[in-house]
């Protein structure tokens, strides 16, 4: 009999583990949430504003003829513009993005202009400027990309009223003409995701760039108020711009297909 009951019990013990085995696990772990996919490439728009100064070189040279009466003095002015663009970027080998964008800035970045020679002096602003170029930059996060650029600049300068420089102001003496300057520029800057601020706004980005546009010399001459004449002289002006801005940025393909992953 107690053999009896051994033998039935170790055929129960082995009956029992071959069940267990062929029963499906009771508990199974969730794969892991895929990686989000962030594509870089395809069109963007943006607008924002930000803070701006130029400085100039200038002197002053007779008018025709082009000999210098005065040495060259350094002149500046600051001030606030908008900005508005479009561009396209492409990503490649990971995590590098190269594209080509245009954009302009409006607004008054105001200084002052002078003739020492005469003792006059106006104010002179750069109204509006533009630029196409291109950018290579690297993500250093999925989201972030930190980039470098440069290109064309074309702007467009406001005319000078030059007044006396008598106590409290003189009056007007001579005006120069508005005119508009090409040259070329060199920058940087950081563009994010607005998600890493907490933010969920799929597609939308901000962007920080500092800029640095470089001017050929023009030659203003001068016009004589009370006649209408030229005065026989003209004021140099070879402007040097800097600017910094922040901008709002809607990329049209963010979360598509991506033709390489990060």
């Amino acid at each position: 009999m107690k053999k009896l009951v051994i033998a039935l019990s170790a055929i129960a013990a082995f009956t029992g583990s071959a069940i267990a085995a062929d029963l499906p696990a009771r508990y199974t772990k969730a794969p892991p949430p895929p990686a989000p996919v962030f594509n870089w490439t395809g069109f963007y728009i943006f607008g924002g504003g930000g803070g701006g100064l130029w400085n100039a070189d200038s002197n002053v040279q007779t008018f025709p003829g082009g000999a210098a009466i005065t040495r060259d003095q350094r002149m500046g002015g600051s001030g606030w513009f908008g900005t508005v663009g479009i561009g396209y970027d492409w990503q490649f080998n990971g995590p590098w993005v190269a594209g080509i964008f245009g954009d302009g800035q409006f607004g008054e970045i105001r200084g002052s202009l002078s003739d020492p020679d005469f003792q006059i002096e106006g104010r002179e602003k750069l109204r509006t400027s533009y630029a196409a170029g291109v950018r290579v930059g690297y993500l250093v996060a999925p989201q972030v990309l930190s980039y470098v650029n440069g290109g064309y600049s074309g702007s467009e300068w406001s005319g000078s009223t030059l007044t006396t420089l008598a106590a409290g102001g003189g009056p007007a003496v001579a005006t120069t003409p508005s005119f508009r300057r090409d040259g070329w520029f060199v920058g940087g800057g950081v563009e994010n995701n607005l998600d890493i601020f907490g933010i969920s706004a799929p597609g939308w980005f901000m962007k920080t760039e500092y800029r640095s546009a470089f001017y050929d010399r023009i030659s203003l001459p001068e016009t004589d108020v009370a006649t209408g004449a030229l005065n026989g002289g003209a004021i140099t002006f070879k402007p040097w711009v800097q600017t910094i801005s922040t901008s709002l940025v809607y990329r049209f393909n963010w979360g598509g297909p991506a033709g390489a992953r990060y």
